[in-house]
């Protein structure tokens, strides 16, 4: 009944689009159109991120459900000739990818620092959200490169659980090894194949899985540490009762050699819950001249954790450029504060 049901279906469209030729955009674009606005509404409904965990674990159930555990089905619908369900369900799958990149991007957004190799990350991230909507670059994308549906599964998998872990209260750069190897693991039924029994493939996909952590150890400084983000950030004379005091981006030398000391101000946003270790790594002309590490923060304050670190030997009064990064225990960039002493 169903394969009636297709069969009737194509060949109903088939006969529309001879008779009205105007139409034939709809089947490049009217997918596209749709991914856009289903995945604008998903942004829109998850506006408050990672406020809507229950339902963001939810989405991502329904992903690996759709995409992975439905994989044979979706061969085997095709191989009878139930073309138009097979492509329902392909374009399900899209859809769901789609909607779950566009709303990963705002979170992504916030903890990355333009101005820092972890932008690459975001911009690989953009250019997945952008495949996946626009459906004719996507169609001619995985036919002549079938591994491109696969990746971008386990690119937004692996994206989504990188933040979902720091929410369970995991530290963000453990959470980096822990989301790699579970996207992988979760790749188990692609690694099967019928005439197999599962052991191979479990020992073969366990094996990618802790690859793949391994190698993220050295890309760690590539990813943004989400969901960690820095809500504010100067320099200042001083710090008092947690605020900066005379706060400042530019400062003569003079003055700077007049105060004797400068101060870094941070506050950083995290998860309820969440205990991280960071740093306040100093530089002055590129060059790291300290590494100072601060209490951990504590998630869910109200501003964000304030911290601050203080030098009090800054050399010559010449003009120079001065920046502190603030970073993780193992070195993921949360964000960047600058300094021009100017002569």
């Amino acid at each position: 009944m169903v394969e009636s049901w297709s069969d009737i279906l194509h060949e109903y469209w088939v006969r529309l689009v001879a008779r009205h030729p105007q139409i034939r955009w709809a089947k490049d674009w009217g997918i596209s159109i749709a991914s856009l606005v289903s995945g604008t509404g998903t942004l829109f409904v998850f506006r408050r991120g990672i406020d809507y965990f229950p339902w963001f674990v939810g989405y991502l159930l329904l992903l690996w459900l759709a995409a992975v555990v439905f994989a044979r089905a979706r061969l085997a619908l095709k191989a009878r000739g139930r073309r138009v369900v097979g492509l329902l369900v392909d374009y399900t799958i899209q859809t769901l990818n789609h909607g779950l990149l566009l709303f990963l991007l705002p979170i992504y957004y916030a903890s990355t620092t333009l101005t820092s190799r972890n932008v690459w990350f975001l911009v690989l991230l953009v250019g997945a959200a952008l495949l996946t909507t626009i459906d004719p670059w996507y169609r001619a994308a995985i036919l002549r490169f079938r591994w491109i549906e696969l990746f971008l599964f386990g690119f937004g998998l692996f994206a989504a659980l990188n933040v979902a872990f720091p929410l369970l209260r995991v530290q963000s750069s453990w959470a980096l090894h822990m989301s790699g190897f579970v996207s992988v693991l979760a790749l188990a039924p692609v690694f099967h194949r019928p005439e197999t029994a599962w052991r191979p493939a479990i020992l073969q996909v366990c094996s990618c899985a802790v690859l793949a952590s391994i190698l993220l150890w050295p890309a760690r400084a590539w990813i943004p540490p989400v969901p960690l983000r820095l809500a504010r950030a100067t320099f200042a004379r001083s710090v008092a009762e947690l605020e900066p005091t005379q706060p400042v981006s530019e400062i003569p030398a003079a003055q700077l050699h007049e105060w004797g000391a400068l101060a870094c101000f941070t506050s950083v946003d995290a998860p309820a819950g969440l205990r991280e270790p960071i740093y306040h790594v100093w530089r002055k002309d590129g060059a790291s001249v300290a590494r100072i590490a601060l209490s951990p923060i504590l998630g869910g304050r109200l501003g964000g954790f304030r911290t601050y670190s203080r030098k009090t030997d800054l050399g010559e009064g010449a003009a120079s450029l001065w920046s502190v990064d603030v970073l993780t225990a193992h070195d993921q960039l949360i964000g960047r504060v600058r300094l021009t002493v100017t002569p």
